[in-house]
């Protein structure tokens, strides 16, 4: 099980959040959205800030750093290395077993993430035969995108998927993530696209569209 950093904004949490950072950074790195984020009405969450693994990156030299997985290539539609994506996804779903041990329904857990968290985000949503009740991709893109509807299971195209994007991003280009949401919304999935004058970061009126789309996940729960 990854090590994880945790946040409740309530006794007894209904809801689970787990949100995946970015390359090299670790589980701290998003704990402070929490109260930009949070909404007093809404009810009590807990979000699950977890660390990846260390592993070499190729296009850093192979220096040792957390990631989700290894960069292998410039190209993005074969950049992810597929294997460490695969043992990602694993992970993450073993955190999500646990919230559904400590009593929170699959359809009241919310899958996040954050650039190479984002991709693992997608990849695992594409996964899953049993919905998660919605999945935030930010600043990311979807990996072996030409493999998307081979990978795609029945069922998982009834999660909701939140996806914001800089447009001056250096990091992954706006185009790689818009290509990803059309072929995400071409499988089927309501896709809620949201683009921002921004580099590889997040803004305000991101983090408040992001709330409003929660808002609605926990109205119609």
């Amino acid at each position: 099980m990854l090590e994880t950093v945790e946040q409740e904004t309530g006794a007894s949490p209904e809801w689970a959040v787990i949100w995946l950072h970015g390359l090299g950074a670790d589980g701290h790195d998003f704990a402070p959205i929490v109260p930009e984020l949070v909404r007093p009405q809404w009810p009590a969450i807990r979000f699950v800030f977890p660390h990846a693994p260390k592993r070499p990156v190729s296009i850093n030299n192979g220096m040792p750093m957390r990631a989700w997985y290894d960069i292998v290539s410039m190209d993005f539609r074969s950049r992810a290395d597929a294997t460490g994506v695969a043992e990602s996804v694993q992970q993450v779903e073993a955190l999500i077993a646990r919230e559904q041990a400590r009593g929170i329904p699959l359809q009241r857990i919310l899958l996040a993430g954050f650039s190479q968290g984002g991709a693992i985000t997608l990849s695992a949503g594409l996964q899953r035969r049993e919905p998660l009740a919605g999945l935030i991709a930010l600043s990311t893109y979807l990996p072996e995108v030409d493999a998307a509807a081979a990978q795609l299971v029945p069922g998982a195209t009834v999660q909701p998927i939140f996806m914001a994007h800089g447009s001056a991003d250096p990091v992954i280009p706006l185009q790689v993530a818009e290509h990803s949401a059309q072929v995400l919304k071409d499988l089927g999935f309501a896709l809620q696209w949201q683009r921002y004058p921004m580099a590889h970061q997040v803004c305000a009126e991101e983090i408040h569209a992001l709330a409003e789309w929660l808002q609605a996940r926990f109205t119609q729960a």
